[in-house]
């Protein structure tokens, strides 16, 4: 185990792993998807500056609440690189996702509410089934393959 001292002010990518929990594969992920920095040595190996592990403490405790990746690097854009995000910091960030969170949590009340009676029922009928096209909002659309419509065009 590697031991810091107060005095260590950047860490490899295997002692940001370590201190963070978080594999080096996803910090080298969260890195290439703009989410934390690093600087490169002369012998180009990453290393991050302390605060950084407080920027992978906030994108973890985001994800474990549902946010997507892209929401949490909208949000930590607005912040200069070098920024050491606070309490306060935090407490705004999180009433900007209150309402993205209260829908979050009204779709899992609705699947609850659903899942039994969507499953016992076994028809999983497109125009029928709660779960799959809740009161038939698909079918408003028009005739096909809506959601196949909007996710390639």
């Amino acid at each position: 185990m590697t031991h810091l001292t107060w005095k260590t002010h950047e860490l490899t990518v295997g002692e940001l792993s370590q201190r963070s929990g978080v594999p080096a594969s996803a910090l080298r992920f969260y890195e290439r998807e703009g989410l934390i920095h690093s600087r490169r040595t002369s012998g180009n190996q990453r290393r991050y500056t302390r605060d950084t592990l407080r920027r992978v403490a906030f994108v973890r405790s985001s994800q474990r609440v549902g946010i997507p990746l892209s929401r949490i690097r909208e949000v930590l854009s607005l912040f200069p690189e070098d920024h050491v995000l606070t309490k306060e910091d935090w407490a705004r960030i999180s009433e900007c996702w209150r309402s993205d969170l209260t829908d979050r949590i009204e779709q899992l009340e609705n699947l609850r509410d659903h899942l039994t009676d969507c499953i016992g029922c076994g028809c999983l009928s497109i125009d029928k089934c709660a779960l799959a096209n809740p009161y038939d909002k698909l079918g408003e659309q028009g005739a096909g393959a809506r959601r196949l419509l909007k996710s390639c065009c």
